[in-house]
């Protein structure tokens, strides 16, 4: 059997945390646990391979993120707006800067945004050590509300071997919510073991969104399941932290969770689109 024999799912999917990582990237010694829990090599993948993976994942658009922390930048922008260059249908640019230095990270998500397109701005909390509710956020969230995009983050503990104390969604993420009402917040990574605490928020706020990266679907949280199953199919999106977790893997199991076709369609592509104003 050749590769023209072989029957891919359908691209319905929208895959709001990947990245497309370079050497630098790899090399970090923080990604030792992920790598090895994940069998993973540390080499960088090439951009034909983050399309294999997503196309075997049914994922027709993935939005790539930029990574910059206190050592300095790890994927920069350039780098996400090349490979969105390279396959536009394909990828979305999402920006980061340096949280130390207001002015620069503030000009830097304009330049992203109103000259490139991207759609909206990581910072990871337990990478710089600083829960989202730090002054240094601030000038961040007020652009990001300025400009219509979603700010997104990390909730949860974390796989490197790193504090998780910053991915406790409350009280940071309240106090955000509290003093942003109109910033839209995307928290990645489910925000275990704070289940509960995730989806009072989403209660709270309307404009809190949480995304299931680096979990397949047969491993999310029941309490978590069971809010997909209603209250909060409107709420959640699909991510798989790529290349740490290959999208396939994070669908495993999603027919299981008891999802009807509506549920199911807006976790895999229609709350991206909308949330994150897709075409």
């Amino acid at each position: 059997m050749n590769s023209s024999d072989v029957k891919l799912p359908p691209r319905d999917a929208i895959d709001v945390w990947a990245q497309q990582p370079n050497e630098r990237f790899m090399a970090q010694p923080w990604l030792e646990t992920l790598l090895r829990w994940g069998g993973l090599p540390r080499e960088a993948p090439r951009l034909e391979q983050t399309l294999a993976a997503m196309d075997a994942g049914g994922v027709g658009t993935a939005l790539l993120s930029g990574w910059h922390g206190p050592t300095g930048v790890l994927i920069s922008n350039d780098e996400v707006a090349a490979c969105v260059a390279a396959a536009p249908d394909r990828f979305c640019g999402v920006c980061s800067v340096d949280v130390r230095d207001p002015v620069a990270a503030v000009r830097e998500i304009r330049h992203r945004v109103e000259e490139q397109g991207f759609v909206a701005v990581r910072v990871v909390p337990w990478l710089w050590d600083l829960p989202p509710d730090d002054r240094r956020y601030y000038p961040v969230y007020v652009a990001c509300v300025e400009l219509g995009v979603p700010f997104c983050t990390q909730i949860g503990h974390t796989g490197p071997l790193c504090p998780s104390e910053p991915g406790r969604p409350i009280p940071y993420l309240d106090r955000v919510l509290l003093d942003f009402p109109e910033l839209v917040v995307v928290g990645g990574h489910v925000g275990y073991p704070w289940v509960d605490e995730v989806i009072s928020l989403a209660t709270k706020y309307p404009n809190f969104h949480v995304d299931t990266s680096a979990y397949t679907a047969h491993r999310l949280p029941p309490p978590f399941v069971e809010w997909m199953r209603g209250r909060g199919r409107r709420r959640v999106l699909f991510g798989s932290n790529w290349p740490m977790i290959a999208p396939v893997r994070c669908r495993e199991g999603l027919g299981e969770l008891g999802l009807d076709d509506e549920a199911t369609e807006l976790f895999l592509s229609s709350n991206a689109r909308r949330i994150f104003r897709l075409p």
